[in-house]
């Protein structure tokens, strides 16, 4: 079996970052953190999550994330599954976040789009099957 670990993004600001994750993880913390060097420039680290899965999160990045409405090479989106996707839609909102955009309507699926800190596109996504089929359709 192989899982996700975790996830380790280039962000502008820790602290920004930090309180969009929280507001949608409010049961994982910060595990650990330093500063460090990374090819020359001095950054910060955080990782932010439980025990088996959580965020890498590194500062000092510089630019802006890819046009997600354009075609360039890179990260599209990551998602993650929940229970309580109206609860994750509520922390967020009130945490001062609001949705980018909805994802398509399905008796089988809830999922929203949000844009982090930082221009990295995060879906949630709450299922209403178990069934692989009802879960996984296409078309």
């Amino acid at each position: 079996m192989i899982t996700l670990e975790h996830l380790n993004l280039v962000v502008s600001n820790l602290d920004k970052s930090l309180a969009f994750y929280q507001a949608a993880f409010p049961h994982w913390s910060v595990r650990g953190g330093d500063t460090g060097q990374w090819y020359g420039k001095k950054r910060q680290w955080l990782h932010f999550g439980d025990d088996y899965q959580y965020l890498s999160l590194n500062d000092n990045g510089e630019g802006s994330n890819r046009d997600l409405t354009g075609h360039q090479i890179g990260l599209s989106h990551f998602a993650f599954v929940t229970n309580d996707i109206k609860g994750v839609v509520q922390r967020l909102s009130d945490a001062g976040f609001s949705v980018d955009k909805d994802g398509a309507e399905d008796e089988f699926r809830e999922n929203v789009y949000y844009l982090d800190p930082d221009g990295y596109e995060v879906e949630f996504v709450q299922y209403h099957s178990d069934l692989p089929k009802q879960r996984n359709r296409y078309g």
